[in-house]
């Protein structure tokens, strides 16, 4: 075998390594739906690892791009995120939803924000250790289409009230 052959293999398997986390799955990311009791046989789900090495960099030229008086403030929190998986269900129903928060008040995360608007739900619980919160989980919820955001990281209950009141302000 040639060296180039070799160099351009071991390129290939590194890249392929790398990216393997950008796959997109009709299969559950969210431990809780993985259990058949979680699911409904209608709902139809689309799971995305989303991989940070590549989002964090973009995200941030894009807050700083767009002259965004906060940019400071999330670019700092962005900074402290470790791992997002994103879940989106098509035809979920409001037993799915009661679940899965009854689910997250089990694990002990708790409300941090409730928003509603025309029909649309948004919830942030938080699961807290110590002085540091550990997981966040935003729920969207639009009639039968659904969206779980769990984001993994080490923020303080401070960086997450400056998140939301600039979210506010925008």
């Amino acid at each position: 075998m040639n060296l180039k052959f070799i160099l351009k293999l071991t390129l290939f398997s590194v890249f392929f390594f790398l990216f393997q986390s950008c796959i997109v799955s009709s299969k559950p990311n969210i431990a809780y739906f993985k259990g058949a009791k979680s699911t409904n046989s209608k709902a139809e789900f689309t799971s995305v690892n989303l991989p940070l090495f590549l989002a964090k960099p973009m995200i941030k030229k894009a807050l700083r791009s767009e002259g965004d008086k906060n940019a400071q403030e999330i670019i700092a929190i962005i900074k402290k995120i470790s791992k997002v998986k994103i879940l989106t269900v098509e035809n979920g129903d409001e037993t799915l939803v009661k679940n899965f928060a009854s689910y997250l008040i089990n694990n002990n995360y708790e409300d941090w924000v409730s928003i509603k608007h025309d029909g649309e739900n948004v919830n942030i619980k938080a699961q807290q250790n110590g002085d540091f919160i550990k997981k966040l989980m935003l729920t969207v919820n639009s009639g039968n289409e659904l969206v779980f955001i769990d984001i993994r990281g080490k923020f303080t209950p401070e960086d997450i009230s400056n998140l939301i009141n600039a979210a506010n302000k925008n």
